[in-house]
């Protein structure tokens, strides 16, 4: 096997616009959320992977420019990330739920911990699956510690009892979207 050299996104300028996407993908996710509550009669979950479009588009284009490859490659990305989007606000939903009487701080930091973590890893396993993805679990590694922490700013955003605005969706987003372009980096070609 020989190590793929991949070019758009690796680089450390290239890094850094990904992480400049992830932030402006995280800004645009609580604002989708008014509109989206507009969709009558959809579920729940539904509209909980059209809040995660945003972001589902900046790993399209990650995926795409990262590794090329059949197109339909960075589609099922996207896919697998708007699904990670609803795992990961399930799992916190139902942490909070288990934690009902621990105090409201850090309720929300094991659950954002939670979500943080599963986002991530939903989003590693999907990808690492696809032909695009590396299948070594040390390659996934730095996007799962940044996603599992990153999701604890949870507590912050409910601290300032932000809603329009987040603190936790774009420094969550650029910190996986790094993490994603950094282990594509790692795909092999056999």
């Amino acid at each position: 096997m020989t190590e793929t050299t991949i070019s758009g996104g690796t680089t450390g300028n290239g890094l850094f616009k990904v992480a400049a996407g992830g932030l402006v993908s995280g800004l645009l996710t609580p604002l989708a959320v008014p509109v989206i509550d507009q969709i009558a009669g959809s579920p729940g979950d539904f509209r909980i992977a059209l809040v995660a479009v945003p972001f589902a588009v900046l790993i399209l284009i990650v995926v795409r420019r990262c590794v090329g490859g059949p197109w339909w490659t960075a589609l099922a990305a996207a896919l697998v990330t708007m699904i990670a989007f609803v795992c990961a606000v399930n799992a916190a939903i139902w942490i909070d739920g288990q934690l009902g009487d621990a105090n409201k701080l850090m309720r929300n930091i094991v659950a954002g911990l939670t979500g943080g973590f599963t986002g991530a890893a939903v989003m590693a396993i999907g990808i690492a699956l696809l032909p695009a993805g590396p299948r070594e679990a040390a390659a996934w590694l730095p996007m799962l510690v940044a996603g599992t922490v990153a999701g604890a700013l949870l507590a912050f955003d409910s601290a300032l009892d932000l809603d329009l605005t987040s603190v936790l969706y774009p420094v969550w987003q650029a910190a996986v979207a790094a993490g994603l372009a950094t282990a594509l980096r790692r795909t092999t070609i056999g």
